[in-house]
């Protein structure tokens, strides 16, 4: 197998790698990881083959052969996880990092890697143990020389929470806008240069073109990486009454995804084009919509090329490249609101991660009802408080419920 091992750890070593009958498959760099100083926090081998197909293929089989198996799919952050080395929010943004599709995601997925989510959450349990700490010395140390805690203090820290709950969860739309991208939807009567623009936005051509009506006859999505958000942009069939029982499904497809898009591209070329688009629209439940003049090369004048004549539409040539920076632009206008979008700050990437902090904020709003009101006991009240603790502590993956005695003995002089 590996004919040379390394002699010390984080050393790479130059080693023949050999089958079981001693042949000798590649020459390998070796690396050797101790634990708890790995990825995983066990002990660790590192063999970095040439590329290719025959000779990695050839390299795991050897492994194989000699009673190792294949990793199960995200085995190896999941040991990471459970050896203290990540904690679940830092495991998800590893999966997102692998599968960011945008400069943007990558940036956000690195972010949350090095901890800037789990750090924002750590500290909304901090201040909740903090809470639970004050209630829990007027609860069980109501004769001590400070006197009980001002209600309007218990009041007051419980809707300090709350606002710092509510902007975390403000932040999960453009969280999924990040990750997922923007619905940009292209839209328009067939053979008016939907897929023409689709590949000349990509700029590779993914939509077949040709000069026959109801060629796409499904969507194609493909991601367009622009510096403000990524776009989700989906070429559809043509928006007619179609005959074909196939291209009649896509027409329906079609029509799911402009209801679903963020921005619609109702495309024309000529008048007669514009006005079906417009009228097709009309039927539809949609969101804001961007009229773009195709083929703007063919047309007469330099009117259709500037901007286009009486209509506040957009024209573009996808042969000549003619205005299709600016019908990004136009779009990531849209879809920010005009706004940057910040991909430094924490921001809630997942429906969990949202579901959670939900959570935990319905459960703070509850505590402080039943707080203001006294409708319920303080024992019970503080109830919410524990069971909003425990949520941020599933999200995150830490656990640790002698916390708030901990915070209480800080804070205070108990039995002094």
């Amino acid at each position: 197998m590996i004919e040379r091992f390394p002699d010390e750890a984080r050393r790479a070593t130059l080693s023949p790698i050999l089958d079981a009958e001693g042949v000798e498959l590649d020459r390998a760099l070796v690396l050797r990881y101790d634990g708890p100083a790995s990825f995983t926090g066990e002990d660790a081998v590192e063999i970095m083959t040439h590329g290719g197909l025959v000779v990695p293929t050839t390299v795991v089989a050897a492994f194989i052969a000699h009673g190792a198996r294949l990793a199960q799919p995200g085995e190896f952050t999941r040991r990471a996880v459970l050896n203290g080395k990540l904690d679940i929010l830092q495991a998800e943004a590893t999966g997102d990092l692998v599968n960011a599709s945008s400069r943007a995601a990558q940036r956000v997925a690195v972010r949350q890697l090095d901890g800037g989510l789990s750090r924002r959450v750590l500290a909304l349990r901090d201040e909740l143990i903090g809470l639970e700490a004050l209630i829990a010395y007027d609860i069980d140390f109501p004769e001590e020389d400070d006197g009980p805690i001002p209600a309007a203090r218990i009041a007051s820290t419980a809707e300090h929470i709350v606002e710092l709950l509510e902007r975390l969860l403000a932040t999960a739309g453009r969280g999924q806008l990040v990750r997922e991208g923007a619905l940009v939807v292209l839209a328009g009567a067939p053979n008016v240069g939907k897929s023409s623009l689709f590949n000349a936005l990509l700029g590779e051509a993914r939509a077949i073109v040709t000069e026959l009506p109801g060629t796409t006859r499904d969507a194609i999505e493909a991601v367009v990486d622009t510096p403000a958000v990524p776009l989700r942009l989906v070429d559809t069939a043509g928006l007619r009454i179609a005959e074909d029982p196939v291209e009649r499904i896509g027409v329906e497809i079609s029509g799911s995804y402009v209801e679903r898009a963020a921005v619609v591209l109702a495309c024309w070329d000529d008048e007669v084009s514009r006005a079906a688009v417009q009228n097709a629209l009309a039927r539809m439940r949609h969101g804001p919509v961007v009229f773009v003049r195709t083929k703007a090369d063919l047309s007469s004048g330099t009117a259709a090329l500037d901007g286009a004549s009486r209509h506040d539409d957009t024209a573009v040539s996808a042969e000549t490249g003619v205005g299709l920076e600016r019908l990004l632009e136009r779009i990531a206008a849209i879809v920010v609101g005009g706004a940057a979008v910040e991909l430094d700050a924490p921001m809630l990437t997942q429906e969990r991660h949202q579901f959670a902090v939900r959570r935990a904020l319905d459960e703070v709003r509850e505590f402080l009802s039943a707080w203001t009101t006294q409708a319920v006991p303080a024992p019970v009240a503080a109830v919410h408080l524990r069971t909003a603790v425990t949520t941020l502590e599933d999200l995150i993956g830490s656990v640790d419920v002698e916390d708030v005695l901990d915070e209480v003995f800080r804070r205070f002089c108990v039995g002094k």
